[in-house]
């Protein structure tokens, strides 16, 4: 059912931008069935509606390009396969040059093999008409119908990274435990990084709605969640340290598990639930009390210098968490 919810909004947008075109051009007379009218809501919108305006631009284009390539070779050689593979070769040549070898532009030969295809007085001007009215309502509704809920992607994200995160400290507990480095990778980088993408993407969806006035109820959804995905962002860079330090020491190791870095378990634990806590919003006081006194003992354990190093990034962990404890909703 909430998957059908999610698609209900993409769908009425393709619809009503199909729709709209296509009695645009019954009114004003092109044909009676205008379906290059609503071609490009098929063929243009997608998950980015932000996009629409930009792929608007580059299918009218293409349909530019294609109906000339078909129009001049139609009106110098007749209905035959050499004028059939003229085409062919021309549409495919305007395919990259107005895209790319990654992303050609196929609106130009599939214009030009229906302009061939349909040798009929005015239809290709008709065509040209019908994307027209298509393209500008793609690309002025597109955008406008049903936008993305910036709160609810942020915050589907910020949970999937919280889960993760969680998981990957539970398992670096029990490596530690055995005396076994953290995962590393780019796996691991990537997990560290994703905070700093949240971030990025909620900002790049609020630049392109400001056209689109938010709800004050989305307003404060959205400063409520902001100072948790500054936490995450913040705490991605300590933990990185840390599990940095803690791979390094795991290999520096040559006479068997290192005795700190496996009494360091139940103080990744600990530290993992107060920032699952503080990720989904919570108090995370009580946690983050019981990590600290979990860090007293180890540091009163382990005082070297080198194990200090060991634990700075769960220890800059529980800073963050104690300066995000008064923004917390």
């Amino acid at each position: 059912m909430s998957a059908l919810r999610v698609s209900l909004g993409p769908a009425a947008r393709l619809v009503v931008c199909a729709a709209v075109p296509w009695g645009l051009c019954v009114w004003l007379g092109t044909s009676t069935a205008p379906v290059p009218a609503a071609l490009p809501a098929v063929l243009i919108l997608r998950e980015d509606v932000f996009a629409a305006p930009r792929l608007a631009l580059e299918r009218m284009a293409g349909v530019v390009v294609g109906v000339l390539i078909a129009v001049a070779v139609l009106h110098w050689l007749p209905l035959s396969t050499a004028s059939f593979l003229l085409v062919m070769v021309c549409g495919c040549a305007g395919m990259y040059l107005l895209g790319g070898a990654a992303t050609p532009n196929q609106q130009v030969l599939i214009s030009a093999l229906m302009i061939y295809a349909t040798a009929t007085p005015g239809y290709p001007l008709a065509r040209l008409e019908e994307s027209a009215v298509g393209v500008a309502v793609v690309a002025l509704l597109g955008p406008l119908l049903w936008p993305p809920d910036p709160y609810r992607t942020a915050r589907a994200g910020l949970d999937a990274y919280r889960a993760d995160v969680a998981a990957r400290l539970d398992g670096i507990a029990d490596r530690a435990a055995a005396g076994q480095p953290a995962p590393a990778g780019p796996p691991a980088l990537a997990l560290w990084r994703r905070p700093q993408a949240l971030a990025a993407a909620l900002d790049g969806t609020l630049a392109r709605l400001r056209l689109v006035p938010l709800k004050r109820a989305e307003g404060a959804r959205l400063a409520g969640l902001r100072p948790r995905l500054g936490l995450a962002a913040r705490t991605a860079l300590t933990l990185q340290f840390f599990t940095s330090e803690l791979t390094d020491r795991a290999h520096a190791a040559t006479a068997g598990p290192d005795p700190a870095v496996r009494a360091l378990a139940p103080l990744v634990r600990a530290t993992s639930r107060a920032l699952d806590e503080a990720l989904r919003g919570a108090d995370c006081t009580a946690e983050l009390t019981r990590a600290r006194a979990l860090d007293a003992a180890h540091r009163a354990a382990f005082p070297t210098r080198h194990d200090a190093v060991l634990r700075a990034g769960l220890h800059l962990t529980h800073e963050a968490l104690a300066d995000h404890q008064p923004t917390t909703p």
